[in-house]
């Protein structure tokens, strides 16, 4: 089936010279949504044997795909075994990237990648060049697999006595790729009650440990991988994969730090456990905000203070080329680098005897803009059509175009033109809003290189 696709989408819109492979990859994750909403509003599909309707079915689907987490309806309560078996495939789709899976199925057809095929992949994991691209992807799925592997392993350990054995190892594959691919689905709601997530796991170190390395290696991207087994030592890494260890690093251990503060004294989230439960519990919440969706602590009642950095942590997002959203880690560090450049009076970015590239700040600089009004926008509408506090509204923006999945406990309960909105936020989290305009804004060159007058404004 996903040979046919593949074969429809290369005759009908790679050869046409109206679709460039960056507006393919954002059409592809389209057709994957459209058919999974098929297929979960049919009856087969839901746990009661009726169907759940088509805007649920919809929802689901682009929460899956967009390996966001963000649901209607609780996962385990509402979806079948087949139901839930779909959304699985939308989240290792989505995660992966359509057109990688397409290669997967080619490298197994022994047949050759073509040069569209490459510019799909790199557009699907967002690289650089054409450079060893399709060894990038064949490692990336060897990768994959092996982390889901090791990882449903781990967490089959407790889910198996606790479930037992085909309930408990179906569990633990499920919750393995959903980490891996920062989706967030859960299955234990049957369990612990509707959308409660992980949270009758907050007192196990190995599950919640598991999850958040899961979470932790996805939105690592596979070009990080590839350079950390090519280098095999600190010196050797390229200056970006230095730069998102480094940043993820100060992340998570920011992140905790700043949740064991902010949180101690908090009845309602870590004040009633004890030193290594609280430890533990600002840990996982700091790892799951770099969009993965998975909680242990009732977000609804998080101090104001840490609603508001998990909303930058969502927004910020895990690294380019792998599962997670956000506006990616090395992105705000060139932020970063923009402002302390102009703070110095310089107009060329410098980092360790090397020039940054100004097309790659002014990107970060435009991905940054349209974040912000994107989130500000849909913050405001949410709040004045539910009447809503703005900070909650803003937490389910961040959360939708981050593709994260954590929510205060609105999503169910808001109108349809709430969540139509977070439908389209999830979208374009997922395929990229660069990438988005960059595929369907922008207008086609005219082949001239014309030079015009510069003009002086005062700025400040």
């Amino acid at each position: 089936m996903l040979e046919s696709i593949s074969q429809f989408l290369k005759n009908h819109f790679i050869r046409s010279k109206r679709l460039n492979a960056t507006r393919l990859v954002a059409l592809s994750f389209g057709v994957i949504i459209l058919v999974g909403t098929l297929l979960l509003w049919t009856p087969f599909a839901s746990r009661s044997g009726e169907s759940v309707g088509l805007f649920t079915a919809l929802f689901t689907a682009t929460s899956a795909t967009c390996v966001t987490g963000l649901v209607v309806a609780d996962t385990a309560i509402t979806w079948s075994p087949l139901g839930q078996v779909v959304i699985l495939l939308l989240i290792q789709l989505g995660g992966l990237g359509f057109m990688t899976v397409i290669t997967l199925i080619s490298l197994w057809a022994h047949r050759r990648i073509s040069l569209s095929e490459r510019l799909l992949m790199v557009s699907t994991l967002n690289l650089n060049d054409l450079d060893g691209v399709v060894r990038v992807v064949r490692r990336a799925l060897m990768g994959t697999a092996l982390f889901e592997g090791v990882g449903a392993a781990l967490l089959a350990i407790r889910m198996v006595p606790r479930f037992g054995l085909a309930r408990g190892l179906w569990h633990a594959l499920f919750h393995a790729i959903s980490a891996f691919c920062n989706a967030g689905f859960d299955l234990q709601g049957q369990d612990t009650g509707a959308f409660s997530s992980l949270s009758g796991f907050a007192d196990d170190p190995l599950v919640l440990l598991t999850t958040a390395t899961l979470i932790t290696i996805g939105g690592l991207g596979f070009f990080v991988w590839e350079d950390i087994i090519e280098a095999k030592s600190w010196k050797k890494l390229t200056i970006y994969t230095k730069l998102v260890l480094s940043i993820t690093a100060v992340l998570l251990l920011g992140g905790t730090v700043f949740f064991l503060v902010a949180e101690n004294a908090n009845p309602a989230t870590l004040g009633a456990m004890g030193p290594g439960q609280k430890l533990l519990n600002a840990f996982f919440q700091s790892a799951t905000l770099r969009t993965a969706g998975f909680n242990v602590l009732d977000q609804g009642a998080l101090t104001d203070d840490s609603l508001v950095l998990s909303c930058v942590f969502m927004l910020i997002g895990g690294s380019s080329g792998s599962t997670a959203g956000g506006m990616k880690t090395v992105t705000v560090w060139v932020l970063l680098m923009v402002v302390l450049t102009g703070l110095r009076g310089r107009e060329e970015i410098l980092y360790r005897g090397r020039t940054l590239p100004a097309r790659r700040a002014m990107n970060a600089v435009n991905l940054f803009l349209m974040v912000f009004v994107l989130h500000m926008t849909g913050s405001m509408v949410i709040a004045m059509v539910e009447k809503t506090p703005y900070l909650w509204a803003a937490y389910e923006v961040a959360s939708a175009l981050g593709t994260v999945g954590l929510t205060t406990g609105i999503t169910s309960t808001l109108s349809r033109l709430s969540q139509c909105l977070l439908i389209g936020m999830m979208y374009i989290g997922r395929v990229g809003v660069l990438s988005i305009s960059l595929g369907f804004l922008t207008r086609k060159k005219d082949g001239l290189d014309l030079k015009y007058p510069r003009f002086n404004i005062m700025i400040g």
